[in-house]
């Protein structure tokens, strides 16, 4: 399984799947995002460039994210969604509680 990369600056960290983030890969990507937050990030970017796919549990790992984050003052961005993950986000109103931009 390919590993999650992470890029630190400050307060703000990106976090880059190497995947789908799907039931699979969530585990790994809880593990990082946790990790950055509690090493002090407030802005917390996930990049979606390399991924094709998103299920229930990876949206779950990004609500609870964008939940952790608030609770500390942070906020949660979300970049380069495909078209598809782009509008499923959009049906579940998810990108009314954090940013979400396309390709």
């Amino acid at each position: 399984m390919p590993e999650v990369m992470v890029t630190r600056e400050s307060d703000k960290a990106t976090v880059h799947p190497a995947g789908d983030v799907v039931a699979a890969s969530v585990p790994e990507l809880r593990a990082v995002m946790r990790e950055a937050v509690s090493t002090g990030a407030r802005e917390l970017t996930v990049d979606l460039s390399t991924v094709r796919m998103i299920d229930s549990c990876g949206i779950g790992v990004l609500i609870a994210a964008h939940n952790s984050l608030c609770k500390l003052g942070g906020h949660l961005v979300v970049v380069h969604a495909s078209k598809d993950i782009l509008a499923l986000f959009k049906v579940m109103r998810i990108h009314q509680h954090f940013r979400v931009s396309g390709d």
